[in-house]
């Protein structure tokens, strides 16, 4: 598994094209395929697959790669060739047809959330720790501050003496107070903490319906395309939910239409922050909304922060479509703003049939008249 496995046969144009595209980024590198998925903690099988072209990796691979080869060489790819590779990314993904693809992106959502949680869990024991000495060191204090404000009531007449030969007792009343500082403040850590690890599980238990969902799939089935858009599903008896789309890229907002017109939802498409916190205000039905991060004027989290503040509309789930990825950062700036999921662009149309197919699932148990 150390060296480049040659290209697969029957590869699709747009495969092939990808695949090369990677392998000329990865020999920048110098190193084996094992070393580089070791260094990477990534499946060594699966990562020569996508440098053969026999599988189409999530996006977060690619950037990946960018990153180490700028690192590596001191110099960080120009915007044209991640462009580039990011048109051949999408062209792939859109041929593949299969939702593997789709399977592995929210794996790899899955991974990043279980790892938050665990990581919050061990940090919220940390904090437990260090809360529950601290307060055995504020009762301890209290003890000896109660024993000594007792021997200054039996014996008043000494209190002048006695505070003489006990200079520490201020020191005693400075630790204490000390410490109750650092117990208020470890407090809101640990609340902080459970919180993010309460909202990683429940992001796990999300990601894991999606998966159920795309394998749930026929093996055959072939999603449709914004060229060759698909005829709506027949509405049900009920009122369909809602699905609101928020777009600037009127590109974006057709082949979101065209992937999501099989389901049995009623779509609302519209171009611009204002434009959505309209259309909440013209319905209050929206099962999920889904939203680009970078658009002018109002962009994604501004719009995110309006909605939040509505009552009516602040439990509606919003899903971020960002072309910034999984970066940590991001995502957790869009945790922050009220979001519950995201979608890295170019998006996979399995991936957002998934999240979008869950959310209204939800949405359809929570609803009343469907009891």
């Amino acid at each position: 598994m150390g060296e480049l496995r040659p290209l697969a046969g029957d590869l699709h144009q747009e495969s092939r094209a990808l695949a090369q595209a990677l392998r000329e980024l990865f020999d920048g590198l110098g190193v084996s395929v094992r070393r580089y998925a070791a260094r990477r903690m990534r499946d060594a099988g699966t990562f020569s697959r996508y440098l053969s072209g026999s599988r189409v990796p999530p996006w977060e691979v690619v950037t990946d790669l960018f990153t180490d080869l700028a690192e590596f060489r001191g110099t960080a790819a120009t915007p044209e060739a991640i462009e580039l590779v990011r048109g051949l990314h999408r062209a792939a993904v859109a041929a593949s047809g299969s939702p593997r693809h789709a399977v592995e992106v929210l794996e790899l959502q899955l991974a990043e959330a279980d790892r938050v949680s665990r990581r919050s869990s061990v940090r919220g024991d940390v904090l437990g720790d260090a809360l529950l000495e601290r307060q055995h060191r504020i009762a301890d204090l209290e003890v000896r501050l109660s024993q000594l404000e007792a021997e200054w009531s039996a014996e008043r007449e000494r209190a002048d003496r006695l505070a003489a030969a006990s200079p520490d007792v201020s020191e005693l009343l400075r630790e204490r107070d000390t410490l109750r500082g650092e117990v208020g403040r470890i407090s809101e850590e640990l609340v902080a903490a459970r919180w993010q690890r309460d909202q990683a599980e429940e992001r796990c238990g999300l990601l894991e319906r999606q998966l159920e969902t795309i394998e749930q799939a026929p093996r055959s089935a072939v999603l449709p395309t914004a060229a060759e858009p698909s005829a709506p599903a027949a509405p049900s008896p009920q009122t369909l939910p809602k699905v609101l789309i928020v777009d600037d890229q009127p590109d974006n907002l057709l082949a979101m239409t065209a992937v999501l017109a099989t389901l049995n939802q009623e779509l609302v498409a519209v171009a611009s922050g204002r434009e959505a916190l309209k259309a909440l205000l013209d319905h209050d039905d929206f099962a999920v909304i889904i939203m680009d991060v970078q658009m002018p004027v109002m962009d994604g989290y501004e719009t995110a922060a309006h909605i939040k503040r509505r009552r009516r509309d602040r439990d509606v789930p919003i899903i971020f479509l960002t072309a910034m990825g999984s970066d940590p950062e991001h995502s957790a700036r869009g945790y922050a703003a009220g979001a519950v999921d995201y979608i890295a662009k170019p998006f996979d149309a399995w991936v957002l049939r998934a999240k979008v197919a869950v959310f209204t699932g939800i949405y359809l148990e929570r609803r009343p008249d469907t009891r």
